[in-house]
């Protein structure tokens, strides 16, 4: 069982979900040497946060074209590019090796998120920038069944696409198990929890499980777990946007590390 699934890290064709859209994300793609093909920028917005685009971009060589803004509307899928469309090589998908050696090389526990089945890309943008912000090692996603590294995604995540590694896996439970044997507790977020999310210690090698927007966690998955925890509720309805799950159950690690130092 100690084999980590297939390969995952090659870089797919490109399509027309390979852009980034928005001024921050552009710019955090620029910061971190994404390879950029070229920008695309709206005539008249060239003004504030673009012109430190325009200046990086000129620096790396990479070409700048000015159209009307028509032009991005029609390009946008997010339909919030601020003026500014980036065309990049396709995201990179890492393994899941890759996100324990960067744990290793912080000198830290791993801290990582499994996503089971999350299909609203801004969902997945907002995790990865809560998941940036609380010092998540990695995301693992799997294949079917969930979205990817979209344009969508790198709007809503802020840039922080850039910065947290994310695995594509074909076996989310084989890859569970995996974890488990290389020594992380594995925490299942679901209501049917006995203990609640900051009873349990979080302090240890810890892969957080978040389920899918309408059915939660699945079943093979959750037999999965180690614990199951619940986010106390005291309204009307039974459950959480995934998003705002994600980043309670992020925080709540956060802060029982930063005590145990």
């Amino acid at each position: 069982m100690g084999k980590l699934l297939e390969k995952t890290s090659e870089v797919p064709v490109m399509t027309q979900s390979d852009k980034i859209e928005g001024r921050n994300p552009v710019l955090e793609a620029l910061k971190a040497e994404r390879e950029i093909d070229k920008i695309l920028i709206a005539k008249g917005a060239e003004q504030g946060s673009v012109q430190k685009i325009i200046g990086a971009a000129k620096d790396r060589g990479i070409p700048i074209q000015y159209v009307e803004r028509q032009k991005l509307d029609q390009l946008s899928e997010s339909h919030s590019h601020q003026g500014i469309i980036a065309f990049v090589a396709a995201y990179r998908y890492v393994e899941v090796e890759d996100i324990l050696a960067k744990a290793a090389q912080k000198g830290e526990s791993p801290f990582i998120v499994i996503l089971d089945e999350i299909t609203d890309p801004h969902n997945l943008g907002s995790i990865l920038r809560t998941a940036n912000a609380a010092g998540v090692h990695g995301v693992i996603i799997p294949k079917r069944r969930a979205v990817g590294l979209t344009a969508v995604v790198a709007k809503t995540s802020a840039g922080a696409i850039e910065y947290v590694p994310v695995a594509k896996v074909s076996n989310l439970a084989q890859t569970i198990d995996t974890l488990k044997d290389k020594g992380l507790w594995v925490v299942g977020a679901d209501m049917d929890g006995q203990n609640t999310y900051y009873e349990q210690d979080l302090t240890g090698n810890t892969a957080l499980v978040i389920g899918s927007e309408g059915q939660g966690i699945g079943r093979l998955i959750k037999e999965k777990c180690d614990f199951i925890v619940r986010i106390p509720m005291k309204g009307q309805l039974s459950s959480l946007n995934a998003s705002v799950a994600a980043s309670l159950m992020m925080y709540e690690v956060m802060r029982q590390r930063d005590q145990k130092k």
